[in-house]
């Protein structure tokens, strides 16, 4: 199965959120409708898709999952989308 890491924006928090699923545009209506009601995602709604690295198998999505949160970084995150080479990397 293909997973994907997805990273949603948040205007109202200024916040990014990071996770891994098989389905992002569920996962994002998933967000968006509180169906998670005690997380933090609640609090950001409405959340939008600023990035998708898709078509990764379970191990590498939930890796790559790992090392952008390791990050602690708007910028890190914001280069991702800038220069996608650093994605083709974490992807190798």
């Amino acid at each position: 199965m293909n997973y994907s890491v997805y990273i949603l924006y948040s205007s109202k928090l200024d916040r990014f959120y990071i996770g891994t699923t098989d389905d992002v545009p569920n996962r994002l209506i998933e967000h968006n409708n509180f169906h998670y009601k005690n997380a933090f995602t609640s609090r950001g709604v409405p959340w939008v898709l600023y990035l998708s690295i898709d078509g990764l198998l379970s191990e590498k999505a939930y890796y790559i999952e790992r090392q952008i949160k390791k990050m602690k970084s708007k910028k890190y995150i914001q280069n991702l989308k800038a220069f996608p080479e650093i994605i083709i990397k974490l992807k190798s």
